[in-house]
């Protein structure tokens, strides 16, 4: 009799709402990119970044997501808001946390940029050549030059290049402009964005690199 081969389970934390939805999209896209198909992706858990940086915070949400990988390849990957902390720093802090609560389950703690809020948006500014004429978006729209850290305010920034048209939503867009966008531009010109994506591999195959 032939089994078909455990899932692999990529279980996560966010802080968003349109998170919810649009990064399991992200985590099926990368896994594609590497043929992987087998892949489950549980609901994320959505988690205040006050309450993750706070002591026990991060280490209790990967707990409860990490039972969802236990018996199974893969992780739990932690996505949130650097806001003005330094990522160098705050995320080499948080992933030892997480790591020391995961006991064994591999994870891994990505922080997008430093803006204010809705990081998540600095991507699709990263891939904004590739989303040029979709969703409302100027076909004339193109990547700012330094999409991770300029221009603060990412929503802002794509509300702008939707002309007179509706304004961005992060849970309306977030989940299609994942499914919509370039992660071959996004890596080139998102040093989180490629970091997301090495991070990912990791989880999905164990092993490091490009």
């Amino acid at each position: 009799m032939t089994h078909s081969a455990p899932p692999l389970v990529i279980a996560s934390v966010v802080e968003g709402d349109g998170e919810i939805q649009a990064l399991p999209k992200l985590l099926h896209r990368i896994a594609g990119d590497l043929d992987i198909w087998h892949i489950s992706t549980p609901r994320p858990a959505r988690v205040p970044r006050s309450q993750l940086v706070k002591a026990g915070g991060i280490e209790n949400a990967v707990l409860k997501q990490a039972e969802f990988v236990r018996g199974h390849a893969g992780g739990v990957l932690v996505l949130l808001d650097a806001d003005d902390d330094c990522p160098a720093s705050l995320g080499p802090t948080l992933l030892a946390r997480a790591q020391d609560a995961c006991h064994g389950v591999p994870v891994a703690v990505v922080l997008p940029s430093r803006e204010y809020e809705y990081e998540y948006e600095s991507w699709f500014l990263a891939a904004a050549d590739s989303l040029a004429g979709v969703r409302d978006f100027l076909a004339s729209m193109t990547a700012p030059a330094q999409p991770d850290t300029t221009p603060r305010d990412a929503k802002g920034w794509l509300t702008y290049q939707r002309g007179k048209h509706r304004p961005h939503s992060p849970t309306a867009d977030q989940a299609p402009l994942t499914s919509a966008m370039s992660l071959t531009l996004a890596r080139a010109n998102s040093p989180s964005f490629d970091k997301l994506c090495r991070d990912a591999h990791y989880l999905m195959t164990g092993k490091r690199g490009a």
